[in-house]
């Protein structure tokens, strides 16, 4: 199989830290669907998940540290707490990467939504650490429900872009 100039090199390698920043900007709009009454979503942990187990050669931990620190930047908060939770769960998928990988439907799902937490509870308990007291729970799971709820349409989409324009993992050909 030939590979294409959109496939490894070309602008396809550009699209999961491209779409990560881009989520992060949108989710970090001072703009609110919900009336505030709903934490906005981690959109940018979205992609990382997908692209760590699915082309890990474009995901790479130096980009999920940075993508933390641009959510850290855009969000309020204590710097650093994001960019530390991103790199936390990009460690634990790759340990996890063949199992998570091969799941589909509801568990697919429930395996984000193990990263997503870990993400929540890293940030959470360095919050509360910084703070010296134990934070409300409120918040936390509030933005890991919508953050779980969202990742359906988006793992639909970074799919759809991994089979048209990304293109299969170096190891595949």
């Amino acid at each position: 199989m030939e590979r294409t100039s959109t496939q490894v090199g070309g602008l396809g390698s550009l699209i999961p830290v491209s779409l990560a920043l881009l989520g992060v900007m949108v989710a970090n709009l001072p703009i609110s669907f919900t009336g505030d009454h709903v934490p906005a979503p981690l959109l940018g942990l979205m992609p990382v998940y997908y692209w760590c187990l699915y082309r890990p050669d474009l995901m790479t931990p130096a980009w999920a540290f940075f993508i933390g620190l641009a959510e850290d930047i855009l969000a309020p908060g204590a710097p650093g707490v994001w960019a530390l939770s991103f790199v936390v769960t990009y460690a634990m998928l790759q340990g996890q990467r063949d199992a998570f990988a091969g799941l589909s439907g509801i568990g697919a799902l429930l395996a984000f939504a193990t990263a997503a937490l870990i993400a929540c509870g890293t940030a959470y308990l360095i919050v509360s650490f910084l703070s010296w007291r134990l934070l409300p729970l409120g918040p936390i799971l509030g933005e890991l429900a919508a953050t779980v709820v969202l990742f359906i349409p988006a793992a639909s989409c970074f799919s759809f872009l991994q089979r048209r324009v990304v293109g299969a993992s170096r190891n595949e050909f």
